[in-house]
């Protein structure tokens, strides 16, 4: 039996993966997998357990048994262990530890057949650092989405100030670039733009217009 399609967005953080992958998969009618809340929320599961995002052992352990849910209709909501954590997943701290636990050799390998069970009929739209090099790299499609620093930064710093939560531009810019360097040189499954994948900055670019240019990539 053919496996369901899969269009894989890879891409640093802000690039507007997120936005794009979920507009897609509602058009196409498609699963969506939102890979980076499973690491978000392995890491709030690492905080509240007081848990060193060093510690690969239990880390790795915690990966192993957590219980996700996701609802990924106009909004994405998450539950994890029978608990919404989703207003938690967006958080500056839980981001940053995101980022640190994802660099674990054993974690990665946990969690790696969690997202591979996301393929299944009509067809999935999965976005991350890397759906299409390491998790799906038989994609049918593929898109690196990505964005200048400075563009990231102050699509942030604009959500942050919307929601009400004080925020610094420059520190944001900082993070940003720290996450973009532990991405790219961590030696498990760094963020790298596949050989088959299709560019697009979205830098200067409506999301409508990105929806499109990604949307006609497939038909």
């Amino acid at each position: 039996m053919k496996k369901a399609p899969v269009l894989t967005i890879d891409g640093p953080s802000g690039a507007g993966k997120g936005t794009v992958s979920r507009a897609v998969a509602k058009r196409l009618g498609w699963h969506y997998l939102d890979s980076g809340s499973i690491y978000r929320s392995l890491a709030i599961a690492v905080l509240k357990q007081g848990v060193s995002p060093e510690d690969e052992q239990t880390v790795t352990d915690i990966a192993r048994s957590m219980r996700l849910e996701f609802d990924s209709g106009d909004t994405l909501r998450v539950c994890l262990n029978g608990v919404d954590i989703t207003a938690q997943l967006s958080t500056e701290t839980t981001g940053n530890t995101a980022s640190k636990i994802a660099t674990l050799p054993g974690v990665r390998q946990a969690l790696l057949q969690k997202q591979r069970d996301f393929q299944r009929p009509p067809g999935l739209v999965a976005d991350g650092r890397d759906m299409g090099s390491v998790v799906f790299p038989d994609a049918d499609y593929k898109v690196f989405l990505t964005a200048s620093a400075r563009e990231r930064a102050e699509r942030r710093y604009k959500q942050l100030i919307e929601k009400g939560v004080h925020a610094n531009l420059d520190q944001i810019r900082k993070e940003i670039d720290e996450r973009d360097r532990r991405d790219q040189q961590r030696k498990t499954a760094p963020l790298v733009m596949p050989d088959d994948a299709y560019y697009l900055d979205s830098s200067a670019k409506p999301v409508e217009q990105v929806i499109e240019e990604v949307l006609n990539l497939i038909h």
